[in-house]
């Protein structure tokens, strides 16, 4: 009889709950009839089951450049960002999706931001993984992923309570090129810039191995993985582009974790109403209502449980 390792159990204890949080979610919102909030569900399913098998993060394609000059990461963050651009220049130019508006993410580039990006940068690398990559590693089972995550939650809670001191730092406008160039212009620009830093990062470019799988047909790798980083760079641009038209706003994820955040400290006993940011309308109604009304949360545990499903094939 095979015996586990003290490091396999506490990834099933870990991965057991997962699994039945995220089927208890999927029933409530089909019983519920929710079928947005169940659309962006399975929609995040397949986005941690993408991150999964190809190991994709962002905080990592970096540290393996500088350690090891190894550019993969980096090349297929750029393949993600050009065909992102590609397929939400139409709908952005636009301002509306199948009947209802569509924006994307602009914000001033100032001090508090460029802090912010400071220590989130040294968060990523003390944490191993950006954002994206704590909730698909603590969705495969990695226990100290979920320490990261409620500091990630900590974190983030705190900022919202300082925002608008950092908001009256000194910025710049929020700029968009499309806005100031126009698309004819913008659109091309940001392709030639994104051509340019790939040609520029093929001085360190080397063959890589293609890794395990090679002997598995190409639908039960698709299934079983692993995944190029091509894949993933493909399958995450177009479900980008998928959630931008059905919510209206591209993919999202650190908005979940404030909100988790300010829920706990609301059962620690926290006041919302001493805070200006958590009394606005959006914020006060996301607070008040439960967590699954809110897509950005779902969309998360959709991520988590997507890499449970992965590891567990």
């Amino acid at each position: 009889m095979a015996v586990l390792s003290p490091a396999a159990t506490a990834t099933r204890a870990f991965v057991l709950p997962m699994v039945g949080t995220a089927l208890l979610l999927a029933v409530w919102l089909i019983l519920n009839v929710d079928s947005l909030r169940l659309w962006m569900f399975i929609v995040a399913l397949l986005m941690g089951v993408s991150l999964y098998h190809a190991a994709f993060g962002f905080s990592g394609a970096y540290r393996g450049f500088f350690e090891k000059r190894d550019t993969r990461g980096i090349d297929s963050q750029i393949i993600l960002l050009a065909l992102t651009t590609v397929l939400f220049a139409p709908v952005l130019s636009q301002g509306s999706a199948f009947g209802h508006t569509a924006g994307g993410a602009v914000a001033p580039v100032g001090i508090g931001m460029a802090f912010g990006a400071f220590i989130f940068g040294i968060g990523m690398q003390l944490g191993g993984a950006c954002a994206s990559g704590s909730l698909y590693t603590a969705g495969s089972g990695n226990p100290r992923m979920l320490i990261v995550l409620i500091f990630f939650c900590a974190g983030a809670f705190w900022g919202s309570l300082d925002l608008q001191w950092w908001q009256s730092l000194s910025a710049l406008r929020p700029i968009s090129l499309a806005g100031e160039w126009g698309w004819e212009i913008a659109l091309p620009g940001q392709l030639a810039f994104l051509a340019l830093l790939y040609v520029f990062l093929g001085r360190y470019r080397r063959r890589s191995d293609s890794g395990s799988g090679q002997g598995l047909s190409l639908p039960m790798k698709m299934v079983r993985g692993p995944w190029p980083l091509i894949w993933a760079s493909v399958a995450l641009a177009v479900l980008n582009w998928v959630t931008l038209v059905s919510v209206g706003h591209p993919w999202s994820i650190t908005w979940g974790f404030t909100l988790w955040g300010a829920k706990a400290a609301t059962l620690a006993g926290w006041d919302p109403l001493t805070s200006g940011f958590w009394t606005g309308g959006f914020q006060q109604q996301a607070l008040e209502q439960p967590i699954w009304n809110d897509t950005t949360s779902v969309m998360n545990i959709g991520i988590m449980a997507g890499a449970t499903l992965a590891m567990l094939i």
